[in-house]
């Protein structure tokens, strides 16, 4: 199997561009190392994000590589069951079903989508994306996707979401790219682990030209090789990439990450509409997927996108579950919720909301801990890009925009100090304190435009 970094990828995405709309007759299609041979020769097109699709039925008789003692699987039309799997046997948490998986012959009428992967050959010889320290835990390293249409999509149509069966075709066309700002681009200072303050656009353009897989719980059978496992990181990733696309780079160069994000926006909008409970607050897990459906409802002028709950009165964000307005034991009136949310008292002592106690009152750690390390480092980045585009009223959710503003703005000094005498915890170190984003880059934006860019205001 040929392997890439995402380096290497640039070139090789610059030297072979697919061609949206264009058709031909073939007996396969391959897409990012997977491919799909088909019983006779079919049409096959391409979405505006590269993905193939093929005017159905049609029946899929091998996939390369091909599937074999519980690797390398596929899913048709994958459920949105939260915690379950059928990609490789080995995901973790007993996440693995046999009976998603499908096994060639796979026959395909319109509507259907076949989600194909390709494994890692021993879980954790990847370094987790975003976070290089870590080794990842999902067997899954890339993920493709075939979908089957009755007839041609625009040329400039994205992929219906993998678990959208009504196949709602949004297009590019539509976007209005004119809400995008040319910001000035800033540096912050150098950076750790690779790192730069100024992103490159191309790199995060690949990150996102690929599918994120996110119907799973935990990250258990994400794409390793270029999506992140943790919610942290994809929280990270929303806000750097999101803020990218508000720079004064040229529309040719932010074209691609553009279509990239919102292609992965739609992708959640439609797992959320197809009845998947969310993204729920865990500790850090639940982060980053109600910016990437909000931005691209903003964008494509989707009203229900826009306010997803609306729609989807039970879908769940952690961001939201974990920010509530009320009385913090220092004079804060915006507060963490804790581990799951105001209501986890009620599932496991120390794992919802605290701070309106005193530290020597509070019932653990654990809240505290993870809201040092682990969510609100990483959700700068995209309250800073919706108060950017005025998107506040729109999330509906005020709490998380206030506490964002307190965390990067109270001085903490005084708060260690008395979290320390009341229960021994020191949380001094630089990399817990407040005040500060996980990425240099997100920290330079917070500091040049938080306070530049207006009140926000309704769209």
């Amino acid at each position: 199997m040929m392997r890439f970094g995402l380096r290497s990828l640039i070139l090789v995405v610059l030297a072979s561009p697919v061609r949206a709309g264009e058709a031909e007759e073939v007996d396969s299609v391959s897409r990012h190392g997977i491919t799909w041979r088909f019983d006779r020769k079919t049409r096959v097109q391409h979405f505006v994000n590269g993905d193939p699709y093929v005017i159905g039925p049609v029946t899929v008789v091998a996939i390369e590589p091909k599937p074999a003692e519980g690797r390398n699987g596929s899913v048709l039309n994958l459920p949105p069951i939260n915690g379950r799997s059928g990609f490789d046997s080995r995901s973790p948490g007993g996440r693995f079903d046999a009976k998603l998986r499908a096994e060639p012959p796979i026959a395909m009428k319109p509507g259907d989508a076949l989600v194909s992967t390709a494994s890692v050959e021993k879980v954790g010889e990847l370094r987790a994306q975003l976070r290089t320290s870590d080794r990842t835990s999902s067997p899954v390293r890339s993920a493709s996707i075939l979908t089957c249409l009755a007839e041609p999509a625009p040329p400039d149509a994205f992929r219906p979401s993998y678990c959208d069966r009504k196949g709602r075709i949004y297009r590019a066309k539509d976007l209005r790219r004119d809400l995008l700002p040319n910001l000035a681009k800033v540096e912050g200072p150098p950076a750790e682990e690779g790192w730069v303050s100024a992103p490159d656009i191309r790199e995060w353009a690949l990150r996102f030209e690929r599918p994120w897989l996110d119907t799973v719980t935990f990250g258990f059978d994400a794409p390793v090789e270029y999506m992140p496992h943790y919610g942290r990181e994809i929280g990270r990733a929303a806000g750097i990439a999101s803020l990218i696309l508000m720079l004064d780079y040229p529309a040719e160069e932010k074209e691609p990450l553009l279509i990239g994000f919102v292609q992965y926006g739609i992708d959640l909008w439609g797992i959320a509409r197809a009845g998947h409970p969310g993204w729920p607050a865990h500790g850090g897990h639940g982060s980053g997927r109600k910016w990437p459906i909000v931005f691209a409802g903003i964008l494509l002028g989707d009203e229900a996108m826009q306010h997803p709950a609306r729609l989807c009165p039970t879908v769940r964000f952690g961001e939201d579950m974990q920010t509530i307005h009320g009385e913090g034991w220092n004079g804060a009136s915006a507060l963490y919720a804790g581990h799951i949310g105001a209501d986890g008292e009620k599932y496991q002592k120390g794992w919802g909301a605290y701070e309106h106690l005193h530290p020597s009152k509070w019932p653990g750690m654990l809240g505290e801990s993870y809201r040092r390390c682990c969510t609100s480092i990483a959700w700068v980045g995209q309250a800073l890009a919706a108060r950017i585009l005025h998107a506040e009223k729109v999330w509906d959710h005020d709490a998380f925009f206030d506490y964002v503003d307190r965390w990067m703005e109270e001085d903490d000094g005084d708060d260690l100090k008395a979290i320390r005498e009341a229960t021994g915890q020191d949380f001094s170190a630089s990399w817990s304190r407040q005040g500060q984003a996980w990425d240099p880059f997100v920290n330079a934006m917070w500091a040049k435009y938080r306070h530049t860019m207006g009140k926000g205001g309704t769209r």
